[in-house]
């Protein structure tokens, strides 16, 4: 009997001490002098709420009769938060708060918008707000990356209850540095009062509520959701909405009087369900007189506190949000707050002021949900699984173009047990999945233990869902993957579901490498040491046409080689069609030789080169694009000038670029046609860039820049070939005629008068010249000539010829 009394009386010690109460108070041993100075910031609404940072859960917010900010989950004393009265806020009245990456917090006071810095402890007024608004919209993204950090930045600013159309609504994307009003054709066709406007970053869809008539609606600006709308809900009151963290799609919308969940970024939006002794209703707020006075959630789990009455605790899953009522009113003050510090750990945070310091102390009371769900009272069943576990958790996946994922995850259940396994989605127009559940051991204890397997890839592929259902295959898109125990019992609260995010995008791991296995290294005809030491060549100017401005070159161009980026060139013959040989890698491993369609232009400008295929033996059905076709885009940067976003490919109907020149050069290289560059009669050095346009590929932009040394070519003739021929040819054919008719000639009478008048005339002019041995030799060498010519002349002078001189 004793031994009993002891048990209950133990019982009893540990239902009282579910929440022991303590204070947090610290730094105040010595009197201070400190005071506030600035503003007292102040929450507009008469609950009271905590927001986290979601990424560093220590960093916390307040907000009630004072503001708070912590960096340490109030575990010290703080002071209350205060606006710097050169901002001239007017009333610093607090409607919304939203926290940034790094240390930067947006607040919305009196209908403005300021950046706060809680590291730096500065205030700054963000442009491009002109018209009061009241909210803050954003999907905080945790990953590490730059694709996360990109959803993270950005935001909407709005005011609720502004008419639509006519309410000004202002976007960021820049992470709130600055905001810009938002002209959308989007909104046109929308009526009725503005409820809200949302990333919904889980759907890859921005979500508008729109109130008209006591009913809310949510509608979508993105395909194949743009032309819908979620099931209308009853709206009576201004909600606010609260975007659960993880982009998991889970919605919260509440007011002091109403509550309601959405699983699906608000296409379905439907009450809480109240479990109390295994029975399952519609908690109707209103009408069960309860007032919400404050607020907790993370990603699957929600608490809230009614104003001196209970603390009812659930969790949100896909197949329904079902909560239960705790506690009586113990904890219950009109400054307290709730908010989860872990999962299943609640705190109940309520500010205390000391009377003779300005920094507030805090009473914290941490409840362990999954103690006090263990009440016999609550006639709950325990938890139908023992272990639930996967290595994708904290993990994010990317699933590029034409590519699948495998993940798997472990279930063991309680002994006799069957627990039903869900998988789910939250964006299924982009990605869709097979999972298969099989059992494949036993524990040390003879429980069963199953594994489930699941593939993902995108929706497109797997060839089950209608055209109008999917989303657009050129376009990335996002969505998170869930597993979970669709029979799981409200006890277990430390069975999380096992969650993460994936990217249907580019894949950053991927590159594309033009193989190089002949350069003009190997070969000898160029030192790669050379190549190394600032080296250059130069361009004909009537080679190349200049990229900085349009014109013709009028000097040569002086290259800079960039050995770094480029390597050796690759060796090519000028007179030999060539296409270069693109190897894609993954991770440092390559994947394939691609085979998709891609383009490429001479950095330096050098025209020197043609294509083999024209638009007509392309067989092409529309107008082919080619490089002059962005010829009005030339202040970007060229190599993004034609990419996978701008491609359109002949290879398609278009009427309204029909092929009307069927000769023009087909540019682009690669997919199902055999096209080439044939170079002109030109040694050198061409640099490339190539940049893969096909759209079907991969979502990321794929581009690399190459060399190549061109050999063979002889220099380029002066004059044509066939003039030239014919010109050595006559010339041959005179000189062997006149070496034969001359000699001939000159025997004749009329031949000898020639001799003697030419004779005359050098004499004549060895006359003028004034060099005695020059005019010497000339008249020896005439003399010996008619010597030999007129032998008989010689002879009649009287003179005996002299055979040995």
């Amino acid at each position: 009997m004793l031994m009993l009394m002891v048990v209950a009386a133990v019982a009893t010690m540990v239902r009282a001490e579910l929440c022991r109460m303590r204070t947090v108070r610290t730094g105040k041993v010595f009197t201070t002098d400190i005071k506030l100075e600035g503003d007292l910031l102040f929450y507009a609404f008469p609950n009271t709420l905590v927001l986290q940072n979601l990424c560093k859960t220590d960093i916390t917010l307040y907000l009630g009769k004072k503001v708070f900010l912590t960096t340490n989950s109030f575990e010290s004393s703080t002071l209350p938060l205060t606006v710097p009265e050169s901002m001239a806020v007017g009333v610093p009245s607090v409607t919304s708060a939203h926290f940034l990456p790094g240390s930067v917090i947006l607040f919305v006071i009196s209908g403005k918008v300021y950046s706060y810095n809680f590291d730096e402890h500065s205030w700054r007024n963000v442009e491009g707000v002109t018209e009061p608004v009241s909210h803050i919209s954003g999907d905080t993204c945790c990953f590490e990356g730059s694709f996360c950090l990109e959803l993270s930045n950005y935001l909407f600013a709005y005011l609720r209850g502004g008419q639509i159309p006519g309410t000004n609504i202002y976007f960021s994307d820049n992470g709130g540095f600055s905001f810009q009003f938002l002209h959308s054709n989007q909104l046109s066709h929308l009526n009725g009062t503005l409820g809200g406007i949302f990333h919904f970053h889980s759907m890859s869809q921005v979500g508008i509520l729109m109130v008209k008539n006591d009913s809310g609606t949510f509608h979508y600006t993105e395909h194949p959701l743009n032309h819908s709308m979620g099931i209308s809900f009853s709206y009576k009151n201004p909600l606010e909405v609260i975007m659960k963290p993880h982009q998991r799609g889970f919605l919260v919308l509440w007011s002091k009087t109403s509550i309601l969940v959405s699983s699906n970024s608000g296409q379905i939006v439907e009450p809480v369900q109240l479990v109390k002794e295994n029975t399952f209703t519609n908690l109707d707020v209103e009408s069960a007189n309860i007032n919400i006075h404050s607020i907790a959630w993370n990603t699957h789990e929600l608490a809230f506190f009614a104003a001196e009455d209970h603390l009812y605790y659930g969790s949100q899953s896909y197949t329904g949000t079902y909560i239960i009522k705790l506690i009586d009113d113990t904890l219950w003050s009109e400054d307290m707050s709730i908010y989860f510090e872990n999962t299943g750990m609640l705190v109940v945070l309520t500010p205390v002021a000391d009377p003779h310091f300005v920094a507030f102390d805090f009473h914290k009371c941490v409840v362990n949900m999954q103690n006090a769900l263990m009440n016999e009272d609550l006639h709950l069943e325990p938890c139908n699984v023992e272990l639930l576990e996967s290595a994708m958790v904290n993990t994010m996946f990317t699933i590029d173009m034409n590519s699948k994922l495998k993940l798997s995850a472990l279930v063991i259940p309680r002994m006799n047990e069957n627990p039903i396994p869900l998988v789910m989605v939250s964006n299924p127009h982009a990605l869709g999945f097979k999972a298969n559940f099989s059992e494949f051991g036993n524990t040390f204890d003879g429980n069963s233990k199953y594994k489930l397997d699941i593939e993902l890839k995108q929706q497109y592929h797997w060839d089950n869902s209608e055209v109008n259902f999917t989303s657009s295959i050129k376009l990335p898109a996002i969505s998170s993957i869930t597993v979970d125990i669709a029979d799981k019992t409200l006890s277990c609260v430390d069975l999380k579901p096992l969650s993460t995010l994936i990217s249907v995008g580019c894949d950053m791991t991927k590159k594309i490498v033009v193989q190089n296995k002949i350069s003009a290294c190997t070969m000898g005809i160029l030192n790669p040491v050379q190549l190394q030491k600032n080296y250059t060549y130069s361009v004909e100017w009537e080679a190349y046409n200049p990229v900085s401005y349009d014109g013709e070159a009028k000097d040569d161009l002086i290259v800079f080689y960039q050995y770094k980026d480029l390597g050796c060139p690759r060796l090519v013959y000028y007179d030999k069609p060539w296409i270069p040989v693109v190897e894609l890698w993954k991770n440092g491993i390559l994947e394939e030789i691609m085979k998709a369609e891609y383009v490429i232009s001479e950095v330096n400008g050098l025209i020197t080169y043609s294509y083999s295929l024209t638009a007509a033996t392309a067989n092409c059905r529309s107008q082919p694009q080619n490089w002059s076709t962005f010829e009005s885009d030339i202040e970007i940067e060229q190599p993004i000038l034609w990419n996978r976003e701008n491609y359109v490919s002949c290879h398609e109907d278009n009427q309204d670029n029909p092929l009307l020149w069927p000769n023009v050069e087909y540019q682009v290289l690669g997919g199902q046609t055999d096209n080439r560059v044939i170079f002109g009669q030109r040694n050198g050095i061409y640099t490339f860039h190539l940049s893969v346009v096909d759209p079907y590929y991969s979502y990321c932009n794929l581009h690399t820049i190459f060399s190549v040394y061109v050999y063979g070519a002889l220099p380029v003739a002066k004059f044509q070939p066939l003039a030239c021929i014919l010109l050595i040819v006559g010339t041959t054919l005179l000189t062997v005629w006149l070496a034969y008719a001359i000699p001939k000639q000159l025997r004749t009478k009329r031949g000898q008068q020639l001799s003697g008048f030419c004779s005359l005339v050098f004499q004549n002019c060895l006359g003028i010249c004034t060099c005695a041995w020059l005019r010497g030799k000339l008249r020896r060498w005439l003399r010996s000539r008619r010597v030999k010519n007129q032998p008989d002349k010689v002879w009649n002078t009287g003179r005996k010829p002299d055979f040995h001189e």
